[in-house]
C-alpha cells in the first residue's frame, strides 16, 4: 500500500497541461473536498455503465470518450482494467469534452467501488485489492 501511495503521489504532483489534453471544468458548486481523478471509458460503453450505476457523479464525454469524475486516490491497491484509463487529477487526454451528466447528490463524485466492479464486469477482469494493485483476468468461458 505504501508503494502504491508514493506511486500515486509521485504521479499527483504532474497538473500541467499537455497537447491533446484538456482541464475537466468541474460545476463550482459542486465541493470536491476529497480531490478529484477521472477515469475514461470508451464512448460505445458509455450508456451501458451509466444505465446500471444507480449514483452517478459528473460525467464528460466527447465523441471518443466518457470520462467519470472519482474521488482522488481511487486507484490505491487496484488497477483500473483496459480499455479504461484513470488519470489522477483532471486533465485528461480528449477533444472536446462536455459535461452530459449533472449528479443529483450535492458531489461531483461517482463511488468508485461499484464503478470500479461494473468496469470490471464489462471488461471481463476479476476484482482485485490486491497490496501490490494488480488485478486478475477472468479466463473465456467455454461452450
Amino acid at each position: 500500500m505504501l508503494k502504491t501511495a508514493l506511486q500515486r503521489l509521485s504521479r499527483g504532483l504532474r497538473h500541467e497541461s499537455s497537447p491533446g489534453h484538456v482541464q475537466l471544468p468541474l460545476p463550482p458548486t459542486l465541493p470536491a473536498s476529497l480531490g478529484c481523478d477521472a477515469v475514461g471509458i470508451p464512448a460505445q460503453h458509455g450508456f451501458r455503465l451509466m444505465a446500471r450505476l444507480p449514483r452517478k457523479g459528473c460525467i464528460f464525454a466527447d465523441a471518443e470518450w466518457w470520462w467519470w469524475i472519482v474521488p482522488a486516490g481511487s486507484d490505491l491497491d487496484l488497477t483500473w482494467p483496459s480499455p479504461a484509463r484513470y488519470v489522477a487529477g483532471t486533465t485528461v487526454p480528449a477533444a472536446h469534452p462536455r459535461l452530459i451528466h449533472w449528479p443529483e447528490d450535492p458531489t461531483p463524485y461517482t463511488p468508485p467501488i461499484p464503478f470500479y466492479l461494473m468496469v470490471c464486469q464489462l471488461t471481463g477482469t476479476a476484482p482485485s485489492w490486491a497490496p501490490d494493485g494488480t488485478a486478475g483476468t477472468v479466463p473465456a468461458q467455454r461452450s
